[in-house]
């Protein structure tokens, strides 16, 4: 039921984490009234994640509001340049490898109770785990976002997404037809627009991650492909700029294109009906990178915590040790505490421009690579 109070009380919160949320969000939450409930039991749960969260901090423990979970290891598509791919996060021939969905349960639980707030989920391809949203159905109080390649999310699942209203479905696209299938292969595009088209007509929020690289940065600073997008139902933009796997930088952006598409989405948010999130511009305002439990932490499908999904150095497996003690190990402390590994230094990634720095860390607290 939409009352004045109850509608004030979300508004408060969502100023709170960033006055540009309640602009973007509290609109679709007017025009959808069933969603009342599940934003308000949101906002309950992130006020008291964030107490948590503090009280955590005074007894000497770093617990992000986010953690990112790499949910399975599969996926139907080859994109090049894949990250997982690169980290060994990903196993293009299907395995069972990935933890359980029992497993999964137990590590959000301990996750909800030292303050983490929202889960996002990436994989491989998320929807290929089966039974996903069982999870989000045991979670009613945490906020998930759900990056997928929209081209396997069934009917059925978009409408369990209705009735939830506590995930946030991101589709990963490159631009337009062309940028997109180039990249993630021919008719993918279509796919995630019609993805995208089914989730707004049904009233599931959605958004969209673009990798910007050299080949489509001129794509996203045209205010006419923003406004296609909107047009669409597309609340949230995950902009991440393009990080070098393999040593391959002739994609990652050259300072002056990083500058200028960082000008043009300061000039969105002034502009237009969007909430940008933007790497690695954003994390300025942080103090620099926000891995290693600054603002999240990685967890890999088989359980191993790494300081963020690029990075798959780990000390701790989450199946052998509790997410506390993998947030307050030294891997984790050292990172948070090391103010020069923190500096981009001009590229899109900390811990990528340190890697001498990070491989001398790896021997010195003795941590392993992690695969699948």
């Amino acid at each position: 039921m939409l009352d004045e109070k109850n509608t004030n009380y979300i508004n408060r919160t969502l100023k709170k984490v960033d006055p540009a949320m309640a602009k973007i969000f509290m609109p679709w939450i007017l025009k959808h009234p069933k969603s009342m409930y599940t934003m308000i039991r949101l906002a309950k749960a992130y006020r008291k994640s964030r107490k948590i969260r503090g009280e955590e901090l005074f007894k000497g423990l770093k617990v992000p509001p986010f953690l990112i979970l790499s949910i399975t290891s599969n996926c139907n598509l080859k994109c090049a340049g894949c990250y997982a791919a690169a980290t060994s996060t990903l196993c293009y021939q299907k395995t069972s490898n990935s933890l359980t969905l029992e497993q999964w349960i137990k590590i959000i639980q301990e996750a909800k109770e030292l303050g983490v707030f929202a889960f996002i989920i990436v994989g491989g391809e998320p929807f290929l785990m089966p039974d996903l949203l069982k999870i989000n159905e045991e979670f009613k109080d945490r906020l998930f976002l759900i990056f997928t390649n929209g081209t396997i999310l069934q009917a059925q699942y978009i409408e369990k997404l209705k009735r939830l209203r506590n995930t946030i479905i991101m589709v990963s696209i490159e631009g337009d037809q062309d940028l997109t299938d180039k990249r993630r292969g021919v008719g993918v595009y279509e796919k995630a627009i019609n993805t995208i088209n089914e989730l707004d007509s049904k009233g599931v929020i959605s958004g969209i991650s673009v990798t910007i690289n050299r080949k489509n940065v001129k794509f996203w600073m045209n205010p006419k492909n923003i406004d296609d997008l909107i047009s669409k139902g597309v609340h949230l933009a995950f902009l991440l700029e393009y990080i070098p796997v393999d040593n391959d930088t002739e994609l990652m952006l050259t300072n002056e294109e990083s500058k200028e598409f960082r000008d043009k989405v300061l000039l969105y948010r002034e502009t237009k009906q969007i909430f940008l999130i933007h790497s690695p511009g954003d994390e300025e305002y942080m103090g620099g990178c926000v891995s290693a439990g600054r603002g999240f932490a990685h967890i890999t499908p088989l359980g191993d915590l790494t300081p963020c999904p690029v990075s798959n150095i780990a000390t701790h497996n989450l199946t052998k040790n509790t997410l506390r003690e993998g947030l307050n190990s030294k891997l984790f402390k050292i990172i948070r505490e090391s103010e020069h590994l923190l500096e981009t230094n001009g590229s899109p990634c900390a811990l990528f421009s340190h890697s001498k720095e990070v491989n001398a860390l790896v021997k010195k607290v003795k941590a392993y690579r992690t695969s699948v």
